[in-house]
């Protein structure tokens, strides 16, 4: 019984338990229910969004492309009306153009005109000039019928004899005319393209070099105790060195570029080694020696090998390398030694001379001042020994001797030569020259002018390249000015140094002035 009450009693606790777990679990599945709509809703709302930002993403996109093509068919537009513009404008210039032409047109045929009208009157002036001199004629005639038959004779001998020489000295002066007239447009053209093949520099002259310093405390080192580190770059080097109040820089001064270009390596060496006594400066100024020394071997035999110069012997190649240190007038002799060679090659070529040759003397023709420094003489004549010794033959020998004049030219390749030598020395900013030369020069190209009788006054001008000579119309007549100006040339070229050529112009101008009162 009661096991029996027990079981009723676990039943319906059973059933009681059932049930309320039925209810929470009833309760569990519709909170989760409730749960899983509202995250269907929320995927829902999510995506809707989603679907709205593309959509606002894909209008915007149509509406920049729409923006896009646009602008791009508003920038065609733009251009094609630039273009019709710019054809516009192109039309009106080329109607200015015409206009102006046209107007151009118009004056000419006015000053033909002019020149027609003022030749008609020369013309009727002659005429009239005839008809004077017929006059004269007659009346001369007139008189000599009362002369003697020898007088007559001496009379008529005398006059055709003036004629004659007035006849012969206009005649001369258009042969001469018409010759230099040849020979210049034929030696303009050879010279024009001499030129244009020659690359060219500007330069400057020196006699010294400046060495920075990175501070004003290393000139009281390189003065050392005593002065005995500056002593002995001076004796070493055989170069003066200026230590003044210019800030971190010294001064080397020396005429021979050679011994100034060591001296630049070693101070430069020894400023960045630090190490500045005695003995370091004789180890350096050493090896400095010894690289110039390479250097310069090297430059000449570069110079050989770029201009094709076989079988110079290799003294005379370190002469060539020094050259690259010495300059003339501010121009680099090295530089100005390939120029002439270059353009002695082409003219050599132009009128079918060696070429081989004509750039070989061209080359040759300065290394006189590669030792200059050292020996006695002219350049010229010291370079001409030089070539002499060390086997050049004789045509190069003559040439480079008589380059300035000293001696008596040889063959044409000498003349080629002193032309050569004076475009690479002539050029625009090839040389400088110091004013009190500059000045000298003048003032002795004008006392040559003064020097003849009947010039009133005489300037130079164009830096010495012309010379305006005015002379006195009573004193000197037309005949006798032409002949004055070729004089003074001669005795220009033969007491005067010059670059280039000097234009001599001698103007006689006579003026008759009255007053109307």
């Amino acid at each position: 019984m009661e096991n029996t009450l027990l079981i009723v009693v676990f039943v319906s606790v059973g059933v009681l338990l059932g049930f309320f777990l039925r209810i929470f679990i009833g309760k569990l599945n519709k909170k989760s229910a409730e749960m899983q709509a509202a995250h269907i809703l929320n995927d829902a709302h999510k995506e809707a969004e989603s679907i709205k930002r593309e959509g606002q993403l894909l209008a915007k996109s149509e509406l920049y492309e729409m923006r896009n093509k646009f602008e791009q068919e508003k920038d065609e537009k733009n251009r094609t009306l630039q273009k019709f513009e710019q054809r516009l404008l192109q039309k009106e210039e080329n109607l200015d153009k015409r206009i102006l032409t046209l107007e151009k047109r118009e004056r000419e045929l006015v000053e033909t005109e002019r020149k027609v009208d003022d030749k008609e009157k020369e013309l009727r002036e002659r005429v009239r000039e005839v008809e004077a001199m017929k006059q004269r004629e007659m009346e001369e005639l007139s008189a000599i019928a009362s002369l003697t038959e020898e007088e007559a004779r001496e009379i008529f001998l005398e006059k055709v004899a003036r004629d004659s020489r007035e006849e012969a000295e206009h005649l001369a002066k258009r042969v001469k005319e018409e010759i230099l007239e040849k020979a210049d447009e034929e030696a303009t053209k050879i010279i024009v393209e001499a030129i244009q093949r020659t690359a060219v520099d500007t330069v400057t002259d020196h006699t010294v070099s400046v060495v920075a310093l990175p501070s004003d405390e290393m000139k009281g080192r390189i003065i050392g105790r005593e002065g005995r580190n500056i002593r002995t770059l001076q004796r070493v080097t055989g170069v003066d060195i200026i230590i003044d109040d210019t800030p971190e820089a010294v001064t080397l001064s020396c005429f021979d570029p050679i011994r100034r270009e060591i001296a630049r390596q070693s101070l430069e060496k020894l400023v960045v080694d630090g190490r500045i006594h005695p003995g370091r400066i004789e180890d350096i100024v050493q090896k400095s020696r010894k690289e110039v020394d390479k250097k310069i071997r090297e430059e000449g035999e570069k110079t050989i090998i770029d201009l094709n110069i076989p079988h110079v012997h290799k003294e005379v190649v370190k002469l060539l390398g020094r050259l690259q240190y010495r300059t003339s007038y501010g121009q680099n002799v090295l530089n100005h030694s390939k120029e002439v060679a270059i353009v002695m090659g082409v003219m050599a070529g132009e009128l079918g001379l060696n070429v081989a040759l004509a750039k070989r003397i061209g080359l040759l023709h300065d290394i006189g001042k590669a030792v200059d420094f050292e020996m006695e003489g002219t350049h010229a004549q010291i370079g001409s020994d030089l070539a002499k010794k060390y086997g050049e033959k004789p045509v190069v020998v003559n040439a480079i001797g008589a380059h300035h004049g000293e001696i008596e030219q040889e063959s044409v390749f000498a003349v080629l030569l002193m032309a050569a030598d004076a475009i690479s020395a002539a050029r625009p900013g090839a040389r400088r020259e110091s004013i009190e030369s500059y000045i000298k020069r003048l003032e002795k190209l004008e006392g040559i002018a003064q020097g003849f009788k009947g010039v009133e006054k005489a300037y130079a001008i164009q830096a010495g390249r012309e010379i305006r000579i005015i002379i006195s119309p009573d004193d000197v007549d037309d005949m006798n000015a032409s002949k004055m100006a070729r004089e003074i040339a001669q005795k220009i070229e033969g007491e005067l140094d010059y670059p280039g050529m000097i234009k001599v112009n001698v103007i006689r101008e006579k003026r008759y002035i009255e007053y109307a009162k």
